[in-house]
């Protein structure tokens, strides 16, 4: 039997309190290969640095006038599936970075792989102490540190202040209230619409999916359970499948020119979001300033609560000899103040990250220009948020796979479920893993 297959088969059975990723010695090294003091010859350690997300240039530029030890070489890299494909196969061909981001979503299926470095030794102490016990879970699995987070992304509702009061509407605080803002907000104006939606976007139906309550894997005694087309998720599909046929949202697919034109020239009055995306605001809208507030995501009962939406964590892939250094590296942008100051510095693509580190917080909220949203403060809100983000959410072991089955659905919700649920459960028994019955 293989090492790889081996790793496949133990490091996934799971406990449904933990879902344990049990590991073995070929599960993800242990930093043998570490050298964070340099190569001997006087001469720094040159680490390779690969992200998508906004501000990691600036981040990588401050950490190398600050440290002499230790050079950090960025390269940008797509995001989403794209980008992890590009990792996995950089892992395979023995040329992968010393150090990437991975949402959180990818981490349990990258790290059962043997994908990944083991940063127990490294990392898990700053782990436990630095970061909320929430979002530990996301990044330690099976009692190994994997990752060490680096944001929380809470879902919250953006909202054109000057259309609901041209409409008189209030700020809906549950969905039912949301659909009655869209029904006059678009008899108002048969070409304005609640929000854009179409295309279908997994990480988002996941995130409203989460805050409703579903519970899309656990396990049962050594077997997963993949439960992503239940009764909650397909009440949140139903829902913008309702939205979608009766033309109250935009069928304008997400993440495309026509969604930024929609919402740049005030054809849509909200945008479901995260806290990461009010730095988009000002890079898109620019001349929407002081027109877009911020609010709580709805709610099915008027109960404050909500999921999330991406998020983004720090990793080591399989294969670097320099751990200690790159888990250096990985301990200052995650806590470090100064590594915050340097993301937001970004004038282009300015970051508005909530940190998981709560240390970070007051760094990021004074360098962070919330005069676009007027007199709101875009961390306080974000802060709020997180703290409502419905505990006891896990990610599975085939999850990217679900994501490129729901991608392919063609923007029907309740589709998507089917597909991704259906999906789940080959992809989890071609792995060779138990599945719950």
């Amino acid at each position: 039997m293989s090492c790889t297959h081996r790793t496949t088969r133990l490091a996934l059975v799971a406990s449904a309190a933990s879902l344990a990723l049990l590991t073995t010695a070929c599960g993800g090294g242990s930093g043998s290969g570490s050298d964070a003091s340099g190569p001997g010859d006087g001469k720094p350690v040159t680490l390779t640095f690969w992200s998508a997300t906004a501000g990691a240039k600036e981040t990588a530029e401050a950490f190398n006038k600050t440290h002499s030890g230790i050079k950090v070489k960025f390269s940008l890299v797509p995001a989403g599936p794209e980008g992890v494909t590009k990792l996995s196969n950089a892992v395979k061909g023995g040329n992968a970075p010393d150090i990437a981001t991975m949402d959180y979503s990818a981490l349990p299926e990258y790290a059962s792989e043997g994908n990944l470095e083991d940063l127990t030794p490294s990392s898990g102490e700053l782990v436990k102490k630095e970061f909320p016990e929430a979002v530990q879970s996301l990044v330690n699995l099976g009692g190994s540190t994997w990752a060490v987070p680096f944001d929380v992304t809470p879902i919250q509702l953006y909202y054109r202040k000057d259309l609901f009061k041209k409409y008189e509407v209030e700020v809906p605080k549950t969905w039912a209230e949301y659909r009655k803002a869209a029904e006059k907000i678009h008899q108002g104006d048969p070409d304005l619409t609640i929000t854009n939606f179409g295309g279908g976007d997994p990480a988002l139906l996941s995130g409203l999916a989460w805050q409703a309550g579903a519970q899309w894997y656990g396990t049962k005694d050594d077997a997963w359970k993949v439960n992503i087309d239940e009764p909650a998720s397909r009440k949140v599909a139903a829902y913008w499948d309702g939205l979608l046929k009766d033309g109250l949202a935009s069928r304008t697919p997400l993440w495309g020119e026509g969604e930024t034109k929609e919402r740049a020239t005030g054809k849509v009055a909200t945008i479901i979001g995260a806290a990461w995306s009010a730095g988009n605001f000002p890079v898109s809208y620019p001349d929407s300033k002081g027109k877009w507030a911020i609010a709580p995501l709805p709610t099915w009962d008027g109960t404050p609560s909500t999921g999330m939406y991406g998020g983004t964590s720090y990793i080591v892939p399989k294969g670097s000899k320099h751990t200690e250094a790159a888990a250096e590296f990985i301990k200052w942008v995650t806590t470090d103040p100064k590594a915050m100051t340097a993301r937001l510095s970004s004038l282009k693509t300015p970051s508005s990250a909530l940190p998981a580190n709560e240390g970070m917080r007051a760094a990021a909220a004074e360098e962070f220009d919330s005069s676009y949203f007027g007199d709101q403060d875009v961390y306080q809100l974000a802060g709020e948020a997180a703290g409502t983000i419905v505990p006891g959410w896990t990610w599975g072991p085939v999850q990217q796979q679900v994501t490129s089955a729901q991608m392919a659905a063609g923007g029907d919700h309740t589709k998507m479920l089917s597909a991704g649920q259906a999906k789940g459960e080959s992809a989890v028994t071609d792995r060779g893993l138990e599945l719950a019955q």
